[in-house]
């Protein structure tokens, strides 16, 4: 639900399309060069079609002189979740087929647009004493949505897959290949069993079967990716001693835009943490955040409490609640009672709308199945995808290590895996495949004051002139051949480098990792720099004058700020 994933454009309406009929429009986000858009008209419902509603999509068309005339269409998870921001990646991906991405109906890119504001503040309200009531905030967004003619019935997985099929025929599409992701996975997969002469093969990332209860499943999966992430024993400690102790953090509600104090239980640190290791960079460092937060270190909530926030206008939740109370909820039985408050509320959510529960579809296919998942996915596991990718007649299942959610987005290989499929999908893949993963376990030492840093930069002041004063201690000191001061100046400079160095290869690496700390190198680094102070201190007792004075004070102060605030 929370995803890497975005801020407020998620709740607004988006910009106008023109109608494919009338040509070529103006793309909602930025495309590349040959992509056209427009909207598909579809009924509401089928079974009562004299609603319609528009569904946004886009077309790529390859330049490529070797193009193939079966298309990629994709559309991204969720439920609720936009797709054609990834046209142009997906382009790149497949630079010798015409790229489709479609949007779910109801979401940011089609009409109308089914944003739940007031169920998601009351989402965000479950980090506030005492807890917002969810299910009278879904009741709001109900009769809002009801007022403006929109029938929640007809939000629904079969009624998304349909869309797809309307929109090969719409383009006249003889068959193309689909691309699911998490949510997406079940709709392609009805879209295949509805309409197999149009569907060449499918690719299933991060694939959520019917067969799987995805609520009850919740906690045992997150259990799982925990053990997997050797942190098993640390997130129990850390949930245990923040459910007998909330903390208390100060984040931003981005719908309001304003600050407020969030009480976090160790339950609500799960919920996040469920969320945030869909990302493969934190994965990499949630054994790090988690170990310290056992211990104590609560200034590490900061992120994960903005990190809420922002998730939450990530997609419509008109949609997302619209597809999980008629597909999901009804197939789950809620026991035992889940720690995670995002499967508790959707529930809320569910008993207040009533939604009539989906037919169970057990959709399969005859078309070639290449199904990817991520070792560390808490969402889509492969002790469940696995098995259910084996049942499939023609399915292959490949697992990517260190990976998590959506795959492709983060695995090189995995993209040009699933290229070497739709190339050849009754082939074989199995290629030997390059660990060019680079999200390896990091060496990093927990602070939070590169995350306070990253949000208010002029914290970061007492560095930069340390930096710019050891700068002219050196150039001075060189000049007029005073060598203590010129040594004090080149260890403060050289100290600031190999910190600077240290900090961007961190970042190029994996950028979440400032969440949590710096690399354990500026650590040791910190003697450098107390040598700098040293040297500098050194050269006052036979220089007192002030600019050597100034030059002691800001090393000495430096120091100060860098042991007992930044480390």
């Amino acid at each position: 639900m929370i995803i890497r994933v975005v801020l407020a454009l998620a709740l607004t309406t988006p910009p106008v399309m023109t109608p494919p009929d009338a040509g070529p429009s103006a793309c909602p986000v930025a495309m590349p060069p040959r992509t056209t858009c427009g909207f598909l008209e579809v009924p509401e419902r089928r079974d009562a079609p004299e609603r319609k509603i528009k569904v946004g999509y886009a077309v790529h068309a390859s330049t490529a002189k070797d193009r193939r005339p079966d298309p990629v269409v994709y559309m991204s998870g969720g439920p609720g979740s936009a797709s054609m921001q990834l046209t142009g990646f997906l382009s790149q991906m497949f630079p010798d087929r015409d790229v489709v991405t479609i949007e779910q109906r109801g979401s940011k890119y089609s009409e109308p647009v089914l944003g739940c504001p007031e169920t998601a503040e009351a989402l965000l309200g479950q980090l506030r004493r005492p807890p917002a009531d969810v299910g009278a905030a879904a009741v709001r967004c109900r009769e809002r949505l009801r007022e403006q003619g929109v029938d929640l019935r007809g939000y629904n997985t079969k009624e998304i897959a349909a869309d797809v099929v309307a929109l090969r025929e719409k383009l006249g599409y003889d068959s193309w290949n689909l691309f699911g992701v998490s949510y997406s996975t079940r709709v392609m997969m009805d879209v295949a069993a509805a309409d197999p002469k149009g569907v060449r093969s499918v690719v299933l990332d991060s694939y959520l079967p019917e067969s799987v209860g995805w609520y009850d499943d919740a906690d045992r999966n997150l259990a799982g990716t925990a053990a997997l992430l050797g942190m098993k024993d640390a997130f129990e400690a850390m949930t245990a001693r923040l459910n007998a102790t909330p903390a208390r953090v100060t984040t931003t509600d981005p719908l309001l835009g304003k600050a407020f104090e969030a009480r976090i239980s160790g339950d609500d640190v799960a919920t996040i943490m469920a969320e945030a290791l869909h990302e493969a960079d934190f994965a990499a460092v949630a054994p790090a955040m988690v170990g310290a937060l056992a211990t104590g270190h609560d200034e590490l909530l900061g992120a994960l409490a903005d990190a809420v926030g922002q998730g939450l206008v990530s997609h419509e939740f008109g949609l997302y609640h619209a597809v999980q109370c008629q597909d999901e909820v009804p197939f789950n039985t809620y026991t035992p009672k889940s720690r995670l408050f995002t499967v508790n509320r959707d529930k809320a959510v569910c008993d207040a709308w009533q939604l009539p529960k989906a037919k169970p579809v057990n959709a399969t296919t005859k078309a070639p199945v290449y199904v990817v998942g991520g070792q560390y996915d808490p969402t889509t596991p492969t002790r469940t995808t696995r098995p259910a990718a084996e049942a499939l007649p023609h399915a292959r299942f490949e697992e990517f290590p260190r990976a998590s959610h959506a795959v492709f987005l983060t695995s090189p290989c995995a993209r040009r895996k699933i290229v070497e499929f739709l190339d050849a999908p009754a082939g074989d893949t199995a290629s030997p495949c390059v660990d060019d993963y680079t999200r390896q376990p990091l060496d990093l030492h927990v602070t939070g004051a590169p995350y306070q840093i990253s949000k208010s930069p002029w914290l970061a002041a007492p560095f930069a002139l340390f930096a710019l004063v050891c700068l002219i201690q050196l150039v001075a000191g060189a000049l007029k051949g005073r060598a203590l001061a010129a040594f004090g100046g080149l260890a403060g400079v050289a100290f600031a480098g190999l910190v600077g160095q240290s900090v961007y290869a961190l970042v190029t690496r994996n950028e979440t990792a400032l969440a949590v700390g710096v690399p354990g190198t500026a650590v040791v680094y910190t003697w450098i720099a107390a040598a700098s102070a040293a040297l500098t201190a050194a050269a006052l007792l036979r220089d007192r004058r002030w600019p050597q004075i100034a030059a002691a004070v800001v090393g000495a102060g430096f120091l100060v700020w860098w042991l007992a605030w930044f480390l």
